[in-house]
């Protein structure tokens, strides 16, 4: 047992899957879950993904020794004040924000005061399907967790926090901020952005009954994360938006590239795109040994 208890701040997917993990490798004596609504507590306790939920805050974090933030980004802040009371001395903050300059620099500075200390983290891993309810225990298994710590950031607690996605499976990457947002606007923003922008065009209600029919697995599988929460997507394309913009850039280059080689009429630069694709993919694959998921 690593920590006498969690607090789980948002018991979503994101926090019910990491509650459910904590429970399987006995992390903690003790899995606590704030929501903010009566009928959430229910569906916390159908899933199992903590010992108790509660819409009080403050009891929710009461002599946690660590704290998890797995609520939308717009709403860090603001709950982040709020607990700080509750807060005990030495605690661990962290979070599982896709989107990191920004809150490190604000969440820090909230935390420090409070004799806590701040850490900010972003586990790629995730689904389409929200609520506790859609939790899964091995979420985090054989994901990547970036910790992103600063020059103010508590050695020990680095430490802890890299133990402890260990235990539920994770490998950790230590970066910067600025360089993760850089980085996942092009393998997580920019994705969900193009699934998005494709199921717009192709199901359009103006375009025939026939367009859809003829929707097939290859466009489900690209466009399946299109159906993640449009609110969380919101705040998370506009914490980031300066590099998601960027990347939706180069993604219309390569995409203007081969509208001209077809254009063009020229087979040979056409094949060069789909091949250059594939062996950066498939070598991409490989690196990552025999499980290549997402």
């Amino acid at each position: 047992m690593q920590f006498r208890k969690i607090s789980i701040i948002g018991v979503g997917l994101l926090g019910g899957s990491l509650g459910l993990a904590v429970r399987k490798h006995k992390l903690a004596g003790e899995i606590a879950g704030f929501v903010r609504r009566e009928a959430s507590l229910r569906d916390c306790e159908l899933a199992g993904a903590v010992d108790y939920a509660t819409t009080d805050l403050l009891a929710a974090v009461s002599n946690a020794d660590l704290v998890i933030l797995c609520t939308p980004l717009a709403q860090m802040a603001e709950l982040t004040r709020q607990l700080v009371p509750g807060l005990k001395r030495g605690a661990i903050v962290t979070d599982v924000g896709s989107v990191k300059a920004d809150v490190v620099q604000e969440l820090e500075s909230i935390i420090k005061k409070s004799g806590a200390h701040f850490v900010g983290g972003h586990p790629m891993a995730g689904g389409e399907k929200m609520g506790v309810l859609a939790s899964r225990v091995d979420l985090y298994q054989d994901a990547v967790c970036i910790i992103t710590p600063t020059r103010h950031s508590n050695p020990a607690a680095i430490r802890k926090l890299e133990k402890f996605w260990h235990a539920v499976g994770s490998r950790t990457l230590l970066m910067d901020a600025a360089h993760h947002d850089l980085l996942v606007s092009r393998t997580s923003h920019l994705p969900h952005v193009t699934a998005a922008a494709l199921a717009t065009l192709v199901l359009r209600p103006s375009q025939p009954k026939s367009q859809a029919e003829l929707c097939a697995a290859g466009f489900r599988d690209t466009t399946r994360i299109a159906s993640g929460s449009p609110e969380m997507w919101r705040d998370i394309a506009m914490a980031n938006r300066k590099n998601i913009a960027q990347s939706v850039d180069g993604l219309i280059g390569e995409l203007k590239k081969f509208q001209t080689a077809l254009r063009g009429g020229k087979p040979s630069a056409v094949e060069k795109f789909f091949a250059v694709a594939k062996t950066r993919r498939d070598e991409w694959c490989s690196g990552r040994g025999s499980d290549s998921s997402e």
